[in-house]
């Protein structure tokens, strides 16, 4: 058996683990692939502490982890309203077109939001002008005021996702005497979801707030297609700004050290979620004893 898992072990190891642990080394380095690098010590972290476009990126990324969270409302809802439906045909009809959209290339997906933010041609902007609304237009991702809104609205209204799938999948798992039960004595729909439902996805819950957090950390992907991080930083996250510094600046070395930290940033919230998850469910097992 563990002969059987060591290519799986030696793939990782080559594609996963050797670099995390090459970032960390020419972390401490002014890395300079293929050429003669030279070792700094902690030059490179002190310089980051001192770097405020750095840090103000997680500040953007807090706005981004709000804004997904509260991305949560519209799948939830969508579900809820899913699971009503007393024919399985409709459901499995009105699911499939709600799920479709994941199939999408992302890039696809931010292109065609940004063909809708153009100043000039966009759907938006033409929209405002068709009914007498002209004065509000705006340079929606060129304007920092309104490109971080921008960026955080591609893909509305985000039912196409795994959240709406969890909590589908949740809810159709649901007991039906529980349900039958309910309706008998008279709990309302929004009585329902608030102490039968979202209750009993509890555990749901917990995995999406971790993958949350893992997907905030790592976002940047819609931001680099659409603004690159402007204008004026207003975009700017810590995955595009290490991008930024390797291939744009060729500050390898700086790059590697931005890497290392917030490696260390996600495995550290990532691990206190796992444990806030682990506590609460075991003080839910014991309430239940």
């Amino acid at each position: 058996m563990w002969l059987a898992l060591l290519p799986l072990i030696a793939v990782l190891g080559a594609f996963a683990y050797f670099p995390a642990l090459s970032s960390i080394f020419w972390s401490f380095f002014n890395w300079v692939p293929a050429g003669v690098s030279s070792f700094l010590g902690g030059a490179n972290y002190a310089r980051m502490m001192s770097d405020d476009t750095w840090w103000r990126s997680f500040g953007n990324l807090g706005i981004i982890f709000v804004f997904n969270l509260a991305s949560w409302i519209l799948p939830l809802l969508a579900a809820e309203l899913l699971v009503t439906l007393k024919s399985d045909r409709w459901q499995y009809v009105i699911r499939t077109l709600l799920i479709i959209p994941m199939a999408f290339p992302g890039v696809v997906t931010a292109l065609i939001w940004g063909f809708f933010y153009d100043p000039n041609a966009g759907l938006f902007n033409q929209f405002l002008r068709a009914i007498g609304l002209k004065a509000f237009e705006q340079n929606w991702t060129g304007s920092p005021s309104t490109a971080l809104v921008a960026l955080l609205l591609v893909g509305f209204p985000f039912i196409a996702g795994l959240p709406f799938l969890i909590f589908y999948q949740s809810l159709q798992n649901i007991p039906k005497e529980v349900l039958e039960a309910a309706q008998l004595d008279g709990v309302g729909r929004w009585a329902r979801l608030w102490r039968i439902d979202l209750p009993l996805m509890v555990s749901q819950i917990r995995i999406l707030f971790f993958l949350v957090v893992v997907a905030t950390l790592q976002y940047g992907f819609v931001a680099f297609v659409l603004t690159s991080g402007g204008p004026d930083n207003a975009t700017m996250v810590p995955v595009l700004y290490i991008i930024n510094q390797a291939f744009s600046a060729g500050d390898w070395g700086y790059a590697a050290t931005l890497s290392t930290t917030l490696f260390a940033i996600t495995l550290a919230l990532s691990l206190f979620s796992l444990f806030i998850g682990r506590r609460s469910a075991g003080a839910n097992d014991g309430g239940e004893m």
